[in-house]
This record gives structure tokens, sequence and C-alpha cells, in this order.
């Protein structure tokens, strides 16, 4: 089993969400798309309302036809930010990588382009990957990347200059965008991330959320192993 981060970021850093149904439809595609099957029409998995906490099913017989889902990807965590986005991933093999990040980046960006009637690509060449080799990144880069969007309130994060650590975490825990209220077990989209091997690591979710803020304290800057954000 290996491990990735992998980052992918509009064209000249344009936003690729421009509103909150723009979220909720990548969402939808972090589930709909990691599957060994293609997706089709009759096995859309919708959001009832803009509030909704989970993928839902509108076509539960022809899911139950279609049999058991077989994963491409484990998906870890992740976080949108509105031009690009981050993703723990563990795979058996790089080929179900490039199958997962072809089908959602190409099938999120056919939704996009339809819907703000536009043409051409819509992220940045080809989507960036790091295979994670150390354990000390292992155990950094699910707080990095649910702190990813400190950057939209208190930037200063990344410089160890946070004056309000309760104000930083109440953020997180309701930033919808992430995994990250997942962990400490609060229900955003649990459907989406396979979570029990982290939490496990981590020694479940109060394990998580003490360490979450340790980290965040402790957090010394960009290292070169998160260096696939340049």
């Amino acid at each position: 089993m290996e491990f990735y981060h992998v980052l992918s970021r509009g064209i000249e850093r344009r936003k690729i969400f421009l509103d909150k149904k723009d979220f909720l439809r990548f969402i939808h595609d972090l589930y709909e798309f990691n599957d060994e099957e293609p997706a089709f029409s009759g096995r859309l998995y919708v959001f009832r309302n803009s509030q909704c906490n989970d993928v839902q099913r509108r076509c539960i017989e022809e899911e139950k036809q279609k049999g058991p889902r077989k994963f491409l990807v484990n998906l870890l965590a992740f976080a949108l930010m509105p031009n690009h986005y981050h993703l723990f991933i563990s795979i058996k093999n790089r080929e179900s990588l490039t199958l997962f990040m072809r089908k959602l980046n190409g099938g999120y960006a056919r939704y996009f382009n339809e819907k703000y009637k536009r043409k051409g690509p819509l992220f940045e060449s080809r989507f960036k990957s790091i295979l994670i080799k150390s354990e000390a990144h292992f155990i950094h880069l699910p707080y990095y990347i649910h702190c990813n969007p400190l950057d939209l309130t208190m930037p200063e994060w990344r410089e160890r200059k946070i004056g309000d650590y309760r104000k930083a975490l109440n953020f997180l825990e309701n930033y919808r965008w992430s995994s990250h209220a997942d962990y400490i077990g609060k229900k955003n989209f649990p459907s989406v991330t396979q979570r029990e091997f982290l939490l496990e690591y981590f020694g479940g979710e109060k394990g998580y959320r003490k360490d979450l803020k340790r980290w965040l304290e402790d957090f010394d800057g960009i290292s070169k192993e998160f260096s696939l954000e340049e």
C-alpha cells in the first residue's frame, strides 16, 4: 500500500468553486467516481439541499443491481479551497490513482464548463502527487490538509502567529468542505472518506482532536515535504 498527497489547482489559479453547489458537486464526484465501474446517470448521488450532511442515493434498486462498490483508491482525507484541493490517498497501484483522478477532474470540469458556459481546461496541467516516504510526513499530512482552510481567515497560521487557537479550531470544525469534521465525530460527509485506518493510528476522534491542536501550536512552517504546493 502506498500513500500520496494529491493536489490539483485551477488553471491560472482561477477559482474552481464559485458557490456552494460547486463544492457539493465536487464532493459528490469524490464519492461517485471512486469506483472501478464507470459512473452512469441512473446511479447518481445527489444532495437534497445545501445543508445536506452526506451524499444520498437516488436509485437504490439500480445500486443493488450493480453490486458492491469497488474503490479505486482509499480517500483518507480531503480539503477543498476556492481554487484548488488537497487529497490524502492510499492506493494499491499507480494506475488506480491515475484513473480516479482522470474521472474526478474530467467529470467535474465537464459539469463546471456546462454550468458556466465556458470551454477549455479547468485545471492547471496534470494533477500533482507526492509519495509519502517518511513516517513524519505521514503523521503531519492529515493535519496540514485539514488546516489549509485557515488560509481563508487567518493565514498567519503558517508562521505560527495564531492569536486565538480556540477561534481557529472552531473555524475548522465548521468549515464544511473538508473531512476534518468527520474526524472529530461531527457528521459532515462520512460516506466520502475511509477514516478507519487513520482514526486507529491517531487514537480515535479524541486523539485526533487533541493531537491536531498540539500540531497547530507546534507547526514550524512549510517543509520540503509539502513542496508540491509550489
